[in-house]
């Protein structure tokens, strides 16, 4: 953590970043870990999570410090070091500003970006701001019985039970809805649309049932805007082909949807499995992140982004991962989401995927956007 000191102390601001990342996954066009420049790229892990904001505001802050410029206010600049495994260091940053009684004006952090190819027929790229990002719950299904020789298997035993839960999980979605930040999305997307769906997104807080059978329909991306979901990422049995197991398990990462709750999503899903042989267990839990207003902070970073992405359209959403700003939002109302850098549909893809890369240009802008913002805090 650095902070940099302002002409005032009054209103401070947060910028942050993480230098973890995930592990390499797939095959990989240029050595993950090589940072190599090819065809006006820069390709790695961490180059879009999230090491691009990372080194963006360094070179952003080194820049305006060699001009001898000095911020109209404090300036904290906050990297993690375990986002990716939600560590402690977000939580240890925010108890440290706490104890200097450190009040920030606003928080900005990963998340939205200047997305091309955001919506289908909207050819103007989408510059997303997070308002709000859903909560992290994580369970483990667990089931236990008497194990054994596979020659002679007992009807339901413990892998078949576990995977009967996860049929019946997967088959009983949560209720759905477009909360706030999605409908303005929508509404400002829906002037750059198809004329075909431009009055079902320009109205969108009028036709909000009918809007969110549509996202439903075209696909899982949008789908998840606008329910909790649920996902089965982890399966384990017996350690051998010729064995039954005697303890089945399985892990459900879970997105909790503004408007849902921690214990709504465990009583949803012991409703849904509808078996006391199968044991839940809360691994982690996380709330939805409370809404960021959209004032004069909001105001400031989207002007910023018109001014250097003047083709963009800067909308709020909901922010389907988590980052490490969560934590933030004990101490500040206003955190934000965004990463000031261009990307298609190809690279959001490639994030903790394989050929993850940052177009050099890109990353250009993304330093000219982290300086105008400092530059343009109000005295």
């Amino acid at each position: 953590m650095f902070h940099w000191a302002g002409t005032s102390a009054e209103k401070p601001v947060i910028l942050m970043a993480h230098l973890d990342v995930v592990p390499v996954e797939g095959t990989w066009q240029y050595p993950p870990f090589s940072g190599k420049i090819v065809d006006g790229n820069i390709w790695g892990r961490g180059t879009l999570d999230d090491k691009g904001s990372l080194v963006g505001i360094c070179a952003a802050v080194e820049m305006l410090l060699a001009d001898g410029f000095t911020p109209a206010h404090d300036i904290w600049l906050s990297f993690g070091c375990n986002e990716e495994v939600s560590g402690q260091a977000a939580t240890l940053a925010v108890e440290e500003l706490t104890r200097r009684d450190v009040q920030p004006w606003f928080v900005i952090d990963e998340g939205g970006a200047i997305a091309s190819e955001a919506f289908p027929g909207v050819a103007a790229p989408i510059g997303v701001i997070g308002l709000t990002e859903k909560g992290v719950t994580s369970l483990e299904l667990r089931v236990e019985g008497r194990g054994g020789h596979a020659s002679t298997p007992a009807k339901m035993g413990p892998t078949a039970r576990i995977a009967r839960a996860i049929t019946r999980i997967d088959r009983s979605p949560m209720s759905a809805s477009v909360p706030a930040p999605t409908v303005e999305l929508l509404k400002r997307m829906g002037k750059h649309a198809p004329r075909a769906v431009r009055p079902l997104m320009t109205q969108a807080d009028r036709i909000k049932p009918l809007l969110t059978k549509a996202l439903i329909a075209a696909g899982p991306e949008s789908a998840a805007m606008t329910r909790t979901t649920f996902a089965i990422t982890t399966l384990s049995g017996a350690p051998a082909l010729n064995v039954i197991a005697s303890t089945a398990k399985a892990g459900v990462n879970i997105r909790i949807m503004v408007g849902d709750t921690v214990a709504d999503v465990i009583e949803h899903v012991r409703t849904v499995i509808k078996d006391d042989k199968v044991h839940i267990d809360v691994i982690e839990q996380n709330e939805p992140s409370p809404i960021s207003p959209m004032d004069e902070a909001f105001e400031l970073i989207e002007s910023t982004i018109t001014e250097i992405f003047p083709d963009a359209v800067p909308s709020p959403y909901v922010m389907m991962a988590a980052t490490d700003s969560r934590f933030f939002t004990a101490i500040c109302p206003r955190v934000y989401r965004f990463a000031p850098f261009r990307m298609t549909k190809a690279q959001r893809e490639s994030i903790h995927s394989y050929d993850e890369h940052l177009g050099v240009d890109a990353f250009l802008d993304g330093v000219r956007w982290y300086r105008r913002l400092i530059e343009r805090l109000p005295a």
